[in-house]
């Protein structure tokens, strides 16, 4: 029996987002008994978890296609072309068109390889990236049946942070135009779906490359006046020195954008921002999440943030711990550093990977001291959730709330907060 195509998606929302485009393009090509990996490159272990993927893929389905993408596959083509379990390789400009599968579906698997390992050279379809000027729209109605979608607004990197691979694996910062990012919400919003996440790898350098300039602001509002319909609109990573006075003034008082802002902070010291090339401040990043707060007190904040970066001393990684109190972080996203190749970072004085992954556990503890905290303070409020199951749904804080009684998907109710389990919160619907 043939069996459909699978995806394994590594990495952030944007790579989620592809996924789905890779989806409906496969299935147009119909390719069946076929495996894409979607990779990331943001760490070593993102990588290490990509071949690892490669290689149980190949032993629990030893006769399928298995195309390798994402940003990995396209930084460093031929270690994956030389993986004997690999098929195909494809770039992440290659992996959003139509016709690279159709080529693909053209050729046998058993062609695919020269018989000692190494992918076929034409198999191999990744072309600089560096050279892609447009961020090309697609329609994605959905991520996996549920009542969310992600819609990308932008894609590419123009920054040179010493610690990240990723602008080599994305390219230039460019930006969907605003009235094809409308289209796309429109179109997903009559397909059912009520929560829209807008996505990018530098979302707040929107706008600075189309024909007429504008912000990531200039772009929500847009949104929010063009789609009434909408119920909830949430941003998901931003840079927090970029978020110009139109985004600040919608996060602080539109009630249909989410009150929920992940920031891609990294580090809390003033000298280790300058040795990662970050363009922000610790103070920088403490006084923009008490000046939102102050006007929209529900706000909460989540960060990224590198553990053990290299010459990072105990008081510098303190600067970073203290900052979880004094931004107010409620979800943390922690890292012990990775040396990626090629970079600056790689080669300053690294510290021992025991304290680095010593350094991110006590982050994590402190990330999960203050979401607990957070939880628990949510009880006996009423919450808006958006039921994504019969049982689970998002608070528009975006954590998951668990309802008591099987409800509705797609619906948004009115919760009364009566519990707190493990790291979600118990509700009831309000009579």
């Amino acid at each position: 029996m043939t069996r459909e195509t699978k995806i394994l998606t590594f990495g952030c929302r944007l790579n989620s987002y592809e996924s789905e485009i890779m989806r409906d393009h496969a299935a147009q090509a119909e390719l069946d008994d076929t495996v894409i990996v979607n990779s990331c490159a943001v760490t070593g272990e993102a990588v290490r978890q990509t071949r690892q993927a490669i290689r149980r893929t190949r032993r629990d389905r030893r006769d399928a296609r298995i195309i390798v993408t994402g940003c990995a596959a396209q930084i460093d083509p031929h270690s994956f072309a030389t993986m004997p379990e690999v098929d195909v390789v494809l770039g992440n400009r290659e992996k959003l068109r139509a016709e690279s599968f159709a080529k693909i579906a053209a050729t046998e698997t058993d062609e695919a390889g020269d018989g000692d390992g190494r992918v076929a050279a034409e198999q191999v379809m990744v072309s600089d990236i560096m050279t892609e000027t447009v961020a090309r729209p697609s329609a994605v109605t959905g991520l996996g049946g549920r009542m969310r979608a992600v819609v990308q607004v932008q894609n590419g990197c123009d920054h040179r942070c010493t610690f990240c691979t990723i602008p080599f694996g994305r390219g230039r910062s460019r930006s969907v135009p605003a009235e094809d990012v409308i289209a796309q919400i429109q179109q997903v919003v009559e397909n059912g779906y009520s929560e829209i996440v807008l996505t990018g790898v530098d979302m707040t350098a929107y706008g600075a490359d189309l024909a007429q300039p504008m912000r990531l602001g200039d772009l929500v509002w847009q949104i929010l006046d063009a789609v009434p319909a909408l119920p909830r609109l949430r941003l998901s990573s931003i840079d927090s020195v970029e978020v110009d006075p139109a985004l600040f003034e919608a996060v602080a008082t539109h009630p249909r954008l989410m009150p929920h802002l992940h920031l891609s902070l990294q580090a809390g010291d003033d000298i280790i921002l300058k040795r990662m090339k970050r363009r922000h401040s610790r103070q920088d990043a403490i006084t923009l999440c008490t000046a939102l707060r102050a006007r929209r007190p529900e706000l909460v904040f989540g960060a990224d943030l590198i553990a053990g970066f290299p010459t990072e001393t105990e008081a510098m990684f303190d600067n970073s711990l203290r900052l979880v109190e004094e931004c107010g972080l409620t979800f943390l996203h922690v890292f012990p550093f990775s040396a990626r190749p090629n970079t600056p970072a790689a080669r300053m004085p690294q510290l021992p990977i025991a304290v680095r992954k010593e350094r991110a556990a006590r982050l994590r503890a402190a990330g999960a001291t203050a979401k607990r905290r957070y939880l628990d303070a949510q009880q006996g409020h009423m919450l808006r959730v958006l039921m994504e199951d019969e049982r689970r749904g998002r608070a528009e804080s975006f954590v998951e709330v668990i309802a008591q009684t099987s409800q509705e998907a797609g619906t948004i109710l009115n919760m009364q907060i009566t519990g707190v389990e493990e790291d979600k919160l118990l509700g009831a619907v309000a009579a």
